[in-house]
């Protein structure tokens, strides 16, 4: 289906029910009027992969890219160029969520850890996110976690929030880790759980609410949640570039209409991903809004 063509004013909206009737790039317009919450950013090329070393050149080049659309961008690593990131999205103007990536590498684990508080002493760092999925990975125990995160919450500025990424249900789940946090960062993916799309937004509103429920109060952000192009299904979830553009436009209004902090995941595609540790298959590799030569998929306005 060419991506202009008369079909993407049939999709189905999340509670299937026909989408909005205006045309989607003006819905698209209508977000972009006042930016967007926030973007995962990722810099990899094709060809690599984590644990290269990224250049300040595509970094500056990418972020550029999504600079007019957002207003914040997140990013996973401090060390082997990641650490570039912050730095450069503030002086494009962008606020930052910043994470230390924790795994079984201990003195990889100390490098990230030190470089966080560093960027976040330079001013680079709004929110700081103190490991990202190492806990359903299984990489980290809750205690060792937990040790990482009271030991950034006393280095860290004090105005700075610090968190945890990681499934919602991890949130309920774990009452310590909860309390340990400032802020609640949770990944909403009904794809991965295998909803089907039409019932998508309505599945992430209630992941959302069900983390805002043990908070107590705190503040919740959204640190993850997309809806890939292509790959293939997970059981009743399956990839298209039709399913994708809605589901992210009818995220980002949700969002922008509650108030609710949400990155979107992501930026660009990520071909590493179909043979690379993160293990999701070809379906891995079509989460950005924008493909792999930084082209916007779904689009003409951006």
């Amino acid at each position: 289906m060419s991506r202009r063509g008369d079909k993407r004013h049939h999709l189905l909206g999340s509670a299937g029910e026909p989408a909005d009737g205006r045309d989607l790039d003006a819905r698209l317009r209508d977000l972009l009027t006042d930016k967007m919450h926030g973007i995962a950013f990722s810099a990899y090329r094709e060809g690599q992969q984590p644990g290269d070393e990224l250049s300040r050149e595509q970094i500056e080049q990418r972020l550029t890219i999504i600079a007019p659309c957002f207003n914040w961008v997140r990013s996973f690593s401090t060390t082997q160029g990641n650490e570039l990131i912050p730095p450069i999205a503030k002086g494009k103007g962008l606020q930052t969520l910043v994470g230390a990536w924790l795994g079984t590498d201990s003195t990889k684990n100390r490098e990230e850890i030190d470089n966080l508080v560093t960027l976040a002493h330079q001013g680079a760092v709004d929110v700081a996110a103190v490991g990202n999925e190492v806990l359903y990975r299984g990489d980290l125990t809750e205690d060792q976690l937990l040790e990482f995160m009271s030991e950034v919450r006393a280095r860290l500025p004090g105005h700075i929030p610090m968190g945890y990424v990681d499934a919602y249900y991890e949130f309920e789940d774990r009452p310590r880790l909860t309390a340990a946090c400032d802020v609640l960062l949770t990944n909403c993916y009904p794809f991965w759980e295998g909803c089907a799309h039409p019932y998508a937004i309505l599945y992430m509103k209630d992941m959302f609410r069900r983390v805002q429920q043990v908070a107590r109060g705190k503040r919740v952000i959204i640190s993850e949640t997309g809806w890939p192009s292509a790959g293939g299904h997970f059981y009743g979830a399956e990839s298209s570039p039709q399913g994708a553009y809605l589901y992210f436009l009818s995220a980002m209004e949700w969002a922008a209409g509650e108030g609710v902090e949400m990155f979107y995941f992501s930026s660009f595609d990520e071909p590493w991903k179909v043979a690379g540790e993160a293990g999701e298959g070809y379906v891995g590799a079509h989460w950005g809004l924008w493909d792999k030569t930084e082209r916007f998929k779904y689009s003409s306005v951006v």
